[in-house]
């Protein structure tokens, strides 16, 4: 199990788009990844479950990603959060 630690410093937070490009981006992946924050947890694949998080620039994200790839999708999540959100 590998995890990473990101802080939120879009303005509008994780709102539709970027929602929608983080769970292609994690969808991309064979691992399971789980989204922390806001004191919810939930599948990083799934949109809803994204959206509802309701974080806000300037909140702390925490990405875990257990499982085949781990690595690698820790790795490309951080450098997807870094570029868009």
């Amino acid at each position: 199990m590998k995890e990473f630690c990101y802080t939120i410093t879009d303005p509008e937070g994780i709102h539709a788009r970027p929602a929608g490009l983080l769970v292609k981006a994690a969808a991309a992946h064979p691992c399971r990844v789980t989204l922390k924050g806001n004191g919810k947890e939930v599948d990083a694949k799934r949109i809803m479950g994204v959206m509802s998080m309701g974080v806000k620039q300037g909140q702390e994200l925490t990405v875990v990603c257990d499982g085949e790839g781990e690595a690698q999708a820790c790795a490309d999540l951080e450098a997807f959060l870094k570029e868009n959100l």
